[in-house]
């Protein structure tokens, strides 16, 4: 018996992406999230394709009686019943990994921008004018590398900081063994990596206990002359403790990928969606942001996972995860 396939917040491109890899059966693509209604149209469903904003309930579980599976293009997944998926046997995966690269190069991008006066020699050339005066960069090599949150983006970045030559503390609440010496980092505290880090990185995940993780008490702890990088989320900063370490001379820049006042996000993709669009107006948080204008930080806005590879692996491992589940592997699947 073949497959049916029912996909919601599927746009165009994605759509003429996915449906020549998918099996062969019977397929259905909505731009807009899924509702009860909606799915009571395709009873016959055996495969639910979803994003963020389609809230797979009980009501809408009910209206497919014969689903065999859910499948998010996203990381997380709390839009999802898991409680009655699991009572009926109905399986849920996830895409837990799209951008570590994407992310981490990213991040050099601003590193780069900032010591190598990047954004500034932009705009005096654009002048006509080629004087360099006042445009003194810094090198990275041998210049210590502070990471915050050892994960998969955090250990990337890792890797390419050793390319240049950087020494590197990471600090992780839950330290993977051996990775240490496998990259040739050394774990620390929070304070100890604040302290001796000329430049700190952010890539920890925003939960309630990482919220404000640098704030205007632990500001105080970095190196003078230090510069922030954070292309993780907005609300591991405090935004008053950048302006205050900039104030004070504790930070000489930032290079910021997301602001504290950004819209409630989830996930990264959600940035590119029509809904998250009209809720919210990123044009008028950056006019609005105090530090937008500062010449010593350079904000871009929210796009260290925008690229074609990196949106490419969400449609893949979710073609992916719906080919092995139909060979009875269940790829990526949710505890």
């Amino acid at each position: 018996m073949q497959p049916v396939i029912t996909c919601f917040e599927i746009d165009e491109s994605e759509r003429s992406f996915m449906d020549p890899k998918l099996p062969e059966g019977t397929k259905h693509y909505y731009p807009n999230a899924v509702s009860v209604e909606l799915a009571a149209q395709h009873p016959d469903t055996t495969h639910l394709v979803v994003f963020v904003y389609s809230q797979v309930t009980k009501e809408v579980l009910d209206a497919l009686p014969n689903l065999q599976a859910v499948f998010t293009m996203s990381t997380g997944y709390d839009h999802i019943d898991l409680e009655t998926c699991k009572e009926r046997d109905i399986t849920v995966h996830s895409v837990p990994f799209y951008g570590e690269n994407t992310v981490a190069e990213h991040t050099f991008a601003l590193i780069l921008a900032i010591s190598r006066r990047i954004y500034e020699s932009i705009q005096r050339t654009e002048g006509l004018n080629f004087n360099p005066d006042g445009l003194v960069g810094f090198d990275l090599q041998e210049k210590t590398l502070g990471i915050i949150g050892m994960g998969h983006i955090g250990a990337h970045v890792a890797r390419i900081a050793k390319g240049f030559g950087m020494n590197i503390l990471a600090y992780d609440p839950f330290p993977k063994e051996g990775l240490d010496s496998e990259i040739g980092f050394e774990y620390v505290s929070l304070d100890h990596l604040l302290e001796h880090s000329d430049i700190v990185s952010l890539h920890t995940a925003y939960r309630p206990e990482t919220h404000h993780l640098i704030n205007c008490e632990n500001i105080q702890k970095f190196k003078r002359g230090s510069y922030l990088i954070n292309t993780a989320r907005g609300g591991l900063v405090e935004t008053q403790a950048i302006v205050d370490g900039l104030e004070h001379g504790i930070l000489a820049g930032a290079g910021l990928d997301v602001l504290e006042e950004e819209c409630v996000i989830k996930e990264d993709k959600q940035i590119l969606t029509r809904q998250y669009q009209q809720s919210c107006d990123l044009t008028t948080v950056l006019q609005n942001h105090m530090l937008i204008k500062d010449p010593r930080v350079v904000v871009t806005p929210h796009n260290a996972f925008n690229s074609q590879e990196a949106l490419q692996r969400i449609m893949e491992t979710t073609v992916q995860n719906i080919t092995q589940q139909l060979q009875g592997e269940l790829e990526n699947q949710v505890k």
